[in-house]
């Protein structure tokens, strides 16, 4: 190990930019707060209230009293939220303190017990016939207002179990799948990766593939590759029994393909995820494939390794953007679109609602937790000064975004089904490359920003949607019998190959890359959901660059819809119809075309032919 390579190590991870932690205390001051007790006592108590004044009685109520019923219900849930939310985004800051551990497991056994007594409202509501619930709804204004979250809850009334069944199901799932995947989470953030000496961990680990230096990028890489093998059975083994579990409650509630039950909660039809998958496919050449031709040729290598695929460019410097930079690039992007939304992004850098400080034993990766209505979001990246960093900050934002602007709508109704919650965040992303890329006057650093805006749509269009294929074979698979980690590793080296195209050749150690991707652990079929939303935004970013007047102000009123309307009602405004075979071609020609974009501002020689 050469002095030069401790060096190049180091100031790697030593050049990160100092960034914020947030502060919870909006939530509670601390794991022992007393107002976690008392909030938690009052809930099983009113739970317990209205299991005794109400079970069994719902098919008897009026409208009046079934609206006053769900106004109780939703105020008790959303009380019961601020305390998970919290729990959540502590274990999430740090997945090792044993006594937040304990905290956070103790909070989902409390929350799930209050959760089974308040089962029998969404149970029963369920059993209600159509004539009668349509009655109860007309002569109520009330309940009226969350008809939206019926006609959602609804959807699953042919698939829903006996009481019985539907109760055990739910007190079993925190020993049972909550379980496995706290299992798996708490291994990951405990797992270190050796690199030159240093004992990194996985966000450190994975940054590293993206350093100047290949042969750093393949020390960490080879890291990569060993840790996980030597962990390969417990993952494969938390891979395995959650497919099954999965699969056993598949069959009971009768859903007819493993993808079925995520598409019904993202409230989007069989055939248009059909089509969305089918539309990137056929899209590989032209985009993955061609790209990374390109990027083989621009290194100067014949093949590219699975560390090259994102590592900088020849042309790239490597400069760490500070904290600072990063805040004013994302507000001038918002601002520009909007001040409306550039005000509620404001908010986040003025207030502690932002972590985004590298530290050991915090979660790797990033996201925006709503916490509740009545309060505010909360962001989670780890930022360390790359451009994909500030993107990936302008995208968590947006999120942000969207859950303020949704929270009028109430507890129930705010959420906003998968395929949608991408939206605003993408659509930011989208507002600071294009505000990055305007300030940037220097031909190289700009084909730099094209190429990573190009690998990061790849990553989140054709990586996810090939993590989806690698879900349906997995999932498929397995209703055969229990899958060996060599059988796992086949079935993503195979995805992987055909993915990401010719230009790739594959070590053996690639074959163990699949276990550290959360998403498989958390929510089963997810990721589509990020190549939906880069599609649509990609439409809708069209319509607005053809058609700014007035474009905010419907842009506004779609995220405000939070979960009231279905994806047809929320694209009627622009003119787009998720439905229409066409639509996932014109989000997907925005990529080719930033190919040809790159490709006609390469060096000559980059080319090809």
């Amino acid at each position: 190990m050469s002095a030069t390579a401790d060096v190049s190590i180091a100031s790697g991870l030593e050049s990160r930019p100092p960034a914020p932690r947030w502060d919870l205390s909006d939530l509670f001051s601390g794991p022992r707060d007393p107002r976690i007790r008392a909030l938690l006592e009052e809930a099983s108590a009113e739970a317990a209230r209205l299991e005794e004044n109400f079970k069994g009685r719902l098919s008897s109520l009026s409208g009046t009293e079934l609206g006053a019923l769900l106004r109780t219900y939703e105020a008790l849930e959303e009380r019961l939220a601020r305390v998970s939310s919290y729990a959540s985004l502590l274990f999430a800051a740090d997945r090792e303190d044993p006594e937040i551990g304990r905290f956070y497991q103790d909070v989902e056994e409390r929350v799930n017990a209050i959760e089974t007594r308040l089962l029998f409202v969404t149970l029963e509501l369920n059993k209600l016939e159509d004539a009668e619930l349509e009655a109860k709804l007309s002569e109520s204004a009330e309940f009226a207002r969350y008809r939206p979250w019926i006609r959602n809850l609804r959807a699953f009334r042919p698939h829903q179990l006996s009481d019985e069944v539907e109760r055990l199901l739910h007190e079993k799932q925190i020993t049972g799948r909550t379980a496995w995947v706290r299992l798996f989470d708490e291994t990951m953030a405990a797992l270190r990766f050796p690199v030159r000496g240093r004992d990194l961990s996985a966000q450190e680990a994975f940054d590293l593939l993206q350093a100047k230096d290949r042969e750093l990028r393949e020390a960490a890489a080879t890291a990569i590759g060993t840790v996980l093998g030597a962990n390969i059975k417990l993952f494969a083994r938390i891979t395995n029994t959650l497919a099954k579990d999965k699969q056993i409650e598949d069959e009971w509630r009768k859903f007819p393909r493993p993808i079925s039950a995520r598409n019904l909660a993202n409230q989007v039809e069989d055939e248009v995820v059909d089509a969305l998958i089918a539309a990137v496919r056929d899209a590989y050449p032209r985009i993955s494939h061609r790209y990374y031709a390109l990027k083989a040729r621009w290194l100067g290598l014949d093949k590219l390794q699975y560390w090259d695929r994102n590592a900088p460019l020849p042309e790239d410097d490597d400069r760490r953007r500070p904290w600072s930079e990063a805040k004013a690039v994302v507000l001038d992007a918002y601002r520009r679109f909007s001040p409306r939304l550039c005000a509620i992004v404001e908010r986040f850098f003025e207030r502690p609602w932002i972590d985004a400080e590298v530290r050991p034993n915090k979660d790797s990766g990033a996201f925006c937790h709503p916490t509740v209505p009545s309060l505010h979001p909360y962001v989670l990246m780890n930022y360390q000064g790359k451009t994909r960093d500030v993107l990936t900050l302008a995208h968590e934002l947006g999120h942000g975004v969207h859950q303020i602007l949704a929270a009028e709508q109430g507890y129930l109704l705010s959420a906003t089904p998968l395929t949608f919650a991408e939206t605003a965040s993408v659509f930011g992303e989208q507002l600071t490359f294009e505000a990055l890329l305007d300030r940037e006057r220097d031909p190289a650093r700009r084909r730099v920003l094209l190429a990573a805006k190009i690998e990061d749509k790849i990553n989140t269009v054709v990586r996810q949607i090939a993590f989806c294929e690698f879900e349906t074979i997995l999932h498929e698979r397995r209703k055969q019998g229990e899958l060996t980690p060599d059988e796992i590793g086949a079935i993503w080296l195979d995805v992987q190959s055909r993915s990401l195209g010719p230009a790739f050749e594959f070590r053996e150690d690639y074959r163990v890359y699949w276990s550290y991707i959360p998403h498989f652990v958390h929510v089963p079929f997810y990721v589509y959901a990020y190549a939906f939303g880069d599609c649509l935004v990609n439409s809708l970013y069209a319509v607005y660059e053809q058609r700014p007047e007035g474009f905010e102000a419907a842009y506004v009123e779609l995220l405000r819809a939070g979960g009231t309307l279905r994806h047809r009602e929320l694209l009627a405004p622009f003119g787009l119809d998720a439905s229409d075979p066409g639509f996932w071609a014109k989000g997907l020609g925005l990529i080719e075309r930033l190919v040809d974009r790159l490709e006609a501002e390469m060096p000559v020689g980059a080319r090809g032919s």
